[in-house]
């Protein structure tokens, strides 16, 4: 079993650890705007489990998940912002 798994950052191929959530291994590769917000400030993670919603990301195409509360998987699609 491998220790990693490969997802696509924003359209960069990426290998992360194995079992991470999407909100840690982001952080983990240096992503630090994960959105902006109505007033177009960067947000990123605050709360690590899925209350403050600062991590919304795009996954696969569905807009609005919540990257703190979702494990990476092999070939995930990522986009942020």
């Amino acid at each position: 079993m491998s220790n990693t798994v490969r997802i696509l950052v924003n359209g960069s191929q990426l290998d992360v650890a194995a079992g991470s959530t999407l909100a840690s291994a982001l952080l983990a590769l240096g992503v630090v705007r994960f959105r902006r917000s109505v007033s177009a400030e960067p947000r990123a993670p605050l709360c690590g489990m899925g209350v403050c919603q600062e991590c919304r990301v795009s996954v696969d195409g569905r807009r609005q998940i919540r990257s703190c509360m979702i494990l990476c998987r092999d070939q995930m699609r990522v986009e942020t912002e």
